[in-house]
């Protein structure tokens, strides 16, 4: 009897599922069961940049009146980090916002905010050019938000390869670990993913309600110390 042609497709279909199910089963199980191991680091870092962010913080009757007095802020920064010897590309704006604020329970507009965040890059080695810079901003009526010890780009990726590198290792020195405790011999690696690099800049100093003098002798105080980075992987290993 003719097969219907469509019951000759389904049946193909089908068949090309079982086969490809059966070399996906092998593959996997040929040499053996598979291990996954959490490989982790953690390595030490100084810092080598020091960010001092400030913040221009000014109220008007108008957006432009709350503009214009930001703006003189700013200037008077801008000119006297210049005269500590920085260029205008080293000055950073990392934000700025202008928005009404309100008077309540009525929630009729009071007034306009606006708030200029500035940071400024500073050798992590050089604590007198912390205070200097931080006096700077204070002098220009500037606010200073907080600093922060920071890496350079550079050595953020030297940091990560490093901490990566000895998650992988970690990996490895687990499964064969596993691998021993089973009586069993380490086969080869199946797949790995890096699961997580921690690095977020630290906090060196916090300047909520500090007073001017205060702001700068705490800046000039600031020194560098060993901060930690951490990485973590995921391996699977055959086990033969």
């Amino acid at each position: 009897m003719k097969m219907d042609k469509s019951v000759q497709i389904t049946l193909i279909i089908v068949i090309g599922i079982v086969i490809l199910g059966l070399l996906v089963f092998n593959s996997g199980t040929s040499s053996g069961k598979n291990i996954q191991v959490q490989g982790m680091s953690t390595v030490k870092a100084l810092p080598d940049i020091v960010g001092v962010y400030f913040s221009a913080d000014t109220n008007g009757a108008t957006t432009a009146d709350a503009s214009s007095k930001n703006i003189d802020i700013t200037d008077n920064l801008t000119s006297a980090l210049k005269e500590l010897g920085f260029d205008e590309s080293e000055i950073q704006t990392q934000s700025y916002r202008i928005y009404p604020e309100y008077n309540y329970p009525s929630n009729t507009i009071k007034d306009y905010r606006a708030v200029h965040t500035i940071k400024v890059e500073v050798s992590a080695n050089d604590s007198s050019m912390i205070g200097k810079v931080v006096d700077a901003g204070v002098s220009a009526g500037a606010g200073i938000n907080y600093i922060n010890f920071e890496l350079s780009q550079e050595n953020q990726n030297k940091y990560k390869a490093d901490a990566i590198k000895l998650a992988a290792q970690d990996a490895k020195t687990k499964a064969q670990a596993v691998a021993d405790g089973f009586n069993k011999k380490l086969g080869k690696l199946v797949s790995t993913s890096v699961d997580n690099f921690n690095y977020v800049p630290w906090l060196a100093a916090d300047f909520s309600g500090t007073t001017s003098s205060g702001a700068v002798e705490k800046a000039t105080n600031i020194q560098p110390s060993e901060q930690e980075i951490s990485a973590s992987i995921t391996a699977t290993f055959e086990l033969k």
